[in-house]
């Protein structure tokens, strides 16, 4: 296998805005892995946006569909995994990602992830009266939930979703040499 293709599947996490999807894309595209998105499989699977799930069964039916859809996936090889940001917020979710491959955390500041999500009207925790508001507390519950999760951490921050590709690989091929020399 050659050292810039990871030896298992690749998972990324992190909060909406992050370059989950993006990157994802651009990582499985370079390695000729499957690229799955958990958000896009949920849509697929009902026919309808997160937005109408959340409308229609609530937050807790989207995050049991979440957990289904990582069940499905243990097993498969090859393959860059892009998660909803909230896929953290269950235990068992997180020992499935583990299962799944290295989990990377994309993390953004606050003002970058603002500005990506700010005008989007598919992303429902965001549809209220105070979206930076609820972005900022989100972001702040969350972070410590993504954190224990992570074997690493890039910081998508000002950088082209390319960039944050070539971090990624940088950083997996830095763990892969110290898992080595530890060995």
């Amino acid at each position: 296998m050659s050292p810039q293709i990871p030896e298992s599947n690749v998972v990324l996490i992190g909060f909406m805005g992050s370059g989950k999807s993006s990157v994802g894309r651009e990582l499985a595209r370079r390695w000729r892995f499957r690229f799955v998105d958990t958000d896009a499989a949920i849509r697929r699977r009902f026919s309808k946006s997160i937005g109408e799930i959340f409308s229609i069964y609530g937050e807790d039916f989207f995050r049991e569909q979440e957990h289904e859809v990582l069940r499905e996936m243990l097993g498969q090889q090859r393959a860059v995994i892009a998660t909803g940001g909230g896929i953290v917020l269950q235990n068992q979710n997180v020992a499935l990602l583990r299962r799944l491959g290295r989990i990377v955390w994309l993390t953004a500041s606050p003002d970058t992830i603002w500005e990506r999500v700010r005008m989007s009207s598919h992303r429902p925790l965001l549809q209220n009266q105070d979206p930076r508001g609820t972005m900022d507390r989100l972001l702040q519950a969350r972070s410590p939930l993504y954190a224990a999760a992570a074997d690493l951490t890039v910081d998508s921050s000002g950088l082209l979703h390319c960039e944050v590709a070539d971090r990624v690989v940088a950083r997996l091929l830095e763990r892969r040499a110290c898992s080595r020399n530890q060995s």
